[in-house]
């Protein structure tokens, strides 16, 4: 039997599993995909807000704000890249910066650092803001996180501190018995003390196995465009739309890769499968981007993508505990990103509450610094390349990733196993060519490093198979 079991291995998931793994107690994690982070945690605007825009009173605005200044610490534990560029609500009338007046209120009183600046100083910080712009309310502790290596690195160092991750098995039933919980999943039946649901978009499903107070969680989906990174000078910050009853609105952001996010649209779909994207949709969230900028190089456009988010009727976060011993995170959609720490500190408190948490006194909160050859220097370089060669074998062009590099990514703890891990870990196929000359490379690495053949190697989930067989028999 373990002590706690973890259903769901997106952010939320996977910084309740490395806080738990501070302590002597057993922790399983169950993964429906086959990889950590592959649901809102893999598909969202990458922004640790500031905590000005949730409503006073709120779990959100409870939250937010201490959660997103505890990224400073993680981020370093974790070897996460994590930049605090700003973030800018632009103003481009009166309506919209009586609005501003009240982000600006419910910042102050969410203890968040914000001001309204004018159109001088706005256009000094930001030249790039649309000409419209009026006035805009100024978060400098805003920040721009990569997400994709969060959740590893968070699941990597909870793995390193003894936390057991099984992937590819969705939770099909639970039930409680003789005071603990009986967890059924497509491969096998687990026992555990305490059980916390952090399915996500599949929150409301599994709190309805469990609980008689039924929830419902509604995806709503938001699509982005992604461009590549260019040598000429552009937005430096974060700009938002002044926020409507959908959400944050239309943003324009660079990445901590030098990319740019446009987006997201905000619409609810019936489907927590509906990741797909369309043409009149995008064409609203560029138009709406124009309220923020008035030039979008829409010709260094690399890619679409939409994410889904876990919303919940209350419109707010939802963590309570309906049974004894479950604990429940419904509705954690933004600032959910930014508020992690501070729920996985909440959901550890809860736990204490159910079974006693004692610390470990080998806790290590430190993993192994990732391999970035591309900000090394040449004679950083040159050691590395000496030490292993691997490191001098460029596989990706665009991103400028080397084999060692992916090699290291695989070797891990919550290593990779498939194309779409890899490009998380280490982002080869990130670039302008989308993986068109490093993805046959990547499925030649796999396939020596897990030993099986490169028809078996999966694009993500179990069957998403790139090569099918050969077209041509050995000469």
């Amino acid at each position: 039997m373990y002590d706690i079991a973890i259903i769901g291995a997106g952010v939320i998931g996977a910084t309740i599993a490395r806080n738990l793994s501070r302590y002597k107690v057993s922790v399983l994690v169950l993964e429906k995909n086959s990889d950590v982070g592959d649901e809102t945690s893999c598909a969202n605007s990458a922004i640790i807000h500031a905590g000005y825009d949730p409503h006073p009173g709120t779990l959100k605005a409870e939250l937010n704000y201490p959660g997103h200044m505890m990224f400073t610490k993680v981020c370093e534990e974790l070897d996460v890249e994590l930049q605090r560029i700003g973030a800018l609500t632009i103003s481009t009338s009166e309506e919209e910066s009586a609005k501003l007046r009240v982000l600006l209120d419910y910042g102050i009183r969410n203890g968040a650092q914000v001001e309204i600046i004018g159109q001088e100083r706005l256009r000094e910080i930001e030249p790039f803001v649309t000409k419209k712009a009026v006035e805009a309310l100024w978060a400098p502790t805003s920040g721009i996180i990569n997400p994709f290596e969060l959740v590893v690195a968070l699941m990597e160092n909870a793995m390193d501190n003894g936390v057991e991750l099984h992937l590819e098995e969705k939770v099909t039933g639970l039930r409680k018995e003789n005071g603990s919980f009986r967890i059924e999943t497509e491969k096998g039946s687990y026992q555990a003390r305490v059980v916390i649901n952090c399915a996500g978009v599949a929150s409301g499903e599994i709190n309805n196995l469990i609980s008689e107070r039924k929830e419902a969680i509604r995806p709503r989906k938001g699509e982005y465009y992604v461009l590549d990174h260019f040598p000429a000078p552009y937005v430096t910050h974060t700009l938002f739309s002044v926020p409507s009853a959908k959400g944050k609105g239309v943003l324009v952001s660079p990445t901590t890769h030098g990319n740019y996010l446009i987006g997201p649209s905000s619409e609810f779909t019936d489907s927590a499968d509906d990741k797909g994207t369309d043409a009149p949709t995008l064409s609203q969230v560029r138009e709406q981007a124009f309220r923020l900028v008035d030039e979008i190089p829409m010709q260094y456009v690399i890619r679409e993508f939409s994410g889904l988010r876990a919303y919940h009727d209350s419109g707010d976060f939802v963590i309570n505990s309906p049974v004894e011993g479950f604990i429940n995170m419904l509705g954690i959609q933004s600032p959910g990103l930014a508020s992690s720490p501070a729920i996985g500190e909440r959901a550890v408190g809860m736990v204490g509450e159910i079974i006693p948490l004692e610390e470990k006194p080998d806790y290590n909160p430190r993993r192994r610094p990732l391999y970035r050859v591309n900000n090394l220097s040449l004679e950083q370089r040159k050691a590395l390349i000496a030490k292993d060669p691997a490191f001098g074998q460029m596989v990706c062009r665009c991103e400028q990733v080397t084999k060692g590099e992916v090699v290291d990514c695989i070797r891990r703890n919550c290593g990779a196993r498939s194309i779409k891990g890899v490009k998380k870990r280490v982002r080869p196929g990130f670039g302008k060519c989308q993986g068109g000359f490093c993805e046959p490379l990547i499925m030649e690495i796999l396939s020596e490093e897990l030993g099986i053949d490169r028809n078996r190697i999966n694009y993500s989930n179990r069957g998403s198979f790139i090569l099918m067989e050969k077209t041509k028999g050995e000469e």
